[in-house]
C-alpha cells in the first residue's frame, strides 16, 4: 500500500521540531475521554478517577516509546481504545478492577506469542486483512469517528456557540494546511496547523466565555505512579476469555491503523513489522495491568496528523510519547489539556477523520470495483454507521458480548470487512460471471 509521495519515517528532525510536532499529536488525542467514561460507568471516586486518567497518560507514553522506538517502528501514537469500554465496565462492576487488570496478563502473553516468538500474527493478517480489507478498515475508522466528533459539538447546553467554536477550529486548520502547502515561505504553518487551530479555537471560545482553566490551578505539580493502584490482581476465567475476545477485536482495529499510517507514509507493512507490532500491543497490555489506566492501542487520529503536517518521522512520535509520560507525572499539565474546550478538539477531530477516510479510499482506488468488492467495501461502512448511530438503550438491551461490539462501529466494520472478504472469494465470483 503506497502513497503518491512517500514520507520518511526515519527522518532525523531536530529536537525542537520533534517536540512541537509531538505536542500536536498529543493535543489532537482525546486521551482523557475514555478514562472519564470508564470512571462514570464504574462510579469511581474523584481520587480514583484522577488516578485512572493519570495512569492512562503514563501507559500511553511508555507504550508509544516502546512501539514506535523499538518494536513496530512506525510513527504510531498509542492511546486508549473505545472498544474495551463495555467489557471493562461489566467486569469491573461485577468482579472489581483487579479482575480487569488480572485478565490482561494472560491476554498479553497470548498476543505476544502470536507476535515475535511464533510469527503467527503476520500470517493471520495476510490471510484475513488484504489491501481491500485494510483500506476498508481505514475508511470505516474515519467515517465511524465523524459522528463522535459532531456529537462533541452538538451535545451541550450552548450548541450555537459550540458550532461557531468548532467551525473556527475547522476553518483555521484547513487554512493553515492550505497556506503551508501553496506558499513555500509559509511551510511552517502546515507543521504547526493543529497547534494553531487549537489556539484560534480556544481564543474564540474565550470571547464567548466558554474557556475555563480554573482546574489547572487546583491540580498538583508532581504525582508519581504506583503499582496496582486499584488493588490486587484477580485471575477470573470468564473475565480472561472476555478480555481475550476484546483484544482480538482491538488487534483488527490497530491493524487498520497501521494500514492507515503505511498508506499515508508509503511504508511497507512487512511480516516482521506486523509480528513486532503484535508483541508491542502485548507489552502495552502488560504495562497497563501493572500501572492501571485504560488499555491502549494504535491511535488512528495520528495518521491524519501525519497527512496534515507532511512529517512522518518517528522522532516526533517518540517525542510525543515522552510528552505523554511527562503529562502523566504532572497533573497540572494534564488538567491544562483537559481544559481546552471540547468543541475545539471536536472541530479539529472532524477534519482529521476526513483525512483518515480519504487515505482509506486511496488504498482501495486501484482495486476493481466488481459487485463483490463493492459489497466488501460498502457493507462494513453501512454496518459501522449503524452501530455508531444505534441508540444507547438498545445497546444496553443486547446480549453482553454483542453489546461490547456494538459499542464500537470500528469493531463492527472491521469484523464485517474481514468476514465478507473471507466468505465471498474472488474466484467464486469470477467463476459465476464466466
Amino acid at each position: 500500500m503506497k502513497t503518491a509521495v512517500p514520507l520518511n519515517i526515519d527522518e532525523k528532525i531536530s529536537l525542537p521540531k520533534s517536540l512541537s510536532l509531538g505536542a500536536q499529536h498529543v493535543l489532537a488525542m482525546d486521551l482523557y475521554i475514555v478514562p472519564i467514561i470508564l470512571a462514570g460507568l464504574l462510579s469511581l471516586s474523584v481520587g480514583d478517577t484522577s488516578a485512572l486518567i493519570q495512569m492512562t497518560f503514563i501507559v500511553a507514553g511508555l507504550c508509544t516509546i516502546i512501539q514506535s522506538g523499538f518494536l513496530l517502528k512506525l510513527p504510531v501514537m498509542q492511546g486508549p481504545s473505545y472498544i474495551p469500554i463495555g467489557a471493562i465496565a461489566a467486569i469491573g462492576k461485577s468482579l472489581g478492577m483487579g479482575a480487569v487488570y488480572g485478565a490482561m496478563i494472560p491476554v498479553a502473553i497470548f498476543v505476544a506469542l502470536l507476535g515475535r516468538p511464533m510469527n503467527l500474527f503476520s500470517r493471520l493478517v495476510k490471510t484475513f486483512v488484504p489491501p481491500i480489507v485494510g483500506g476498508t478498515v481505514i475508511i470505516v475508522v474515519g467515517i465511524s469517528l465523524l459522528p463522535v466528533a459532531f456529537n462533541g459539538i452538538y451535545t451541550t447546553d450552548r450548541p450555537a456557540e459550540n458550532i461557531l467554536i468548532a467551525m473556527a477550529s475547522m476553518f483555521s486548520l484547513s487554512a493553515f494546511i492550505l497556506l503551508g502547502c501553496f506558499i513555500k515561505q509559509l511551510h511552517w504553518l502546515r507543521l504547526a496547523s493543529v497547534l494553531g487551530a487549537i489556539l484560534v479555537g480556544t481564543l474564540v471560545a474565550a470571547t464567548m466565555g466558554m474557556a475555563d482553566f480554573s482546574a489547572v490551578s487546583d491540580a498538583a505539580w508532581i504525582q508519581l505512579p504506583t503499582l496496582l493502584p486499584f488493588g490486587e490482581l484477580v485471575f477470573d476465567p470468564l473475565a480472561i476469555l472476555t478480555m481475550l475476545f476484546v483484544a482480538m477485536i482491538v488487534l483488527v482495529e490497530t491493524t487498520g491503523t497501521w494500514c492507515a499510517v503505511t498508506a499515508v507514509t508509503g511504508t511497507d507493512l512487512e511480516d516482521d513489522r506486523l509480528n513486532r507490532g503484535a508483541t508491542g500491543e502485548a507489552a502495552g497490555q502488560f504495562i497497563c495491568s501493572l500501572l492501571g489506566g485504560s488499555p491502549v492501542t494504535g491511535y488512528s487520529t495520528n495518521a491524519g496528523i501525519i497527512a496534515v503536517t507532511g512529517v512522518a518521522s518517528r522522532r516526533a512520535i517518540i517525542a510525543g510519547g515522552f510528552i505523554l509520560l511527562v503529562l502523566g507525572l504532572v497533573p497540572k499539565l494534564t488538567s491544562l489539556i483537559a481544559s481546552v474546550p471540547h468543541a475545539v478538539i471536536a472541530g479539529i477531530f472532524a477534519v482529521i477523520c476526513v483525512v483518515i477516510a480519504m487515505n482509506g479510499f486511496r488504498v482501495v482506488q486501484n482495486i476493481q470495483l466488481s459487485e463483490r468488492n463493492m459489497l466488501v467495501i460498502g457493507l462494513p461502512i453501512m454496518l459501522a454507521l449503524g452501530a455508531v448511530l444505534m441508540p444507547r438503550e438498545l445497546i444496553y438491551a443486547l446480549p453482553e458480548l454483542v453489546g461490547y461490539l456494538a459499542n464500537s462501529g470500528i469493531a463492527i466494520g472491521a469484523l464485517a470487512a474481514v468476514i465478507l472478504n473471507f466468505i465471498l472469494p474472488e474466484d467464486a465470483v469470477q467463476e459465476a460471471e464466466a
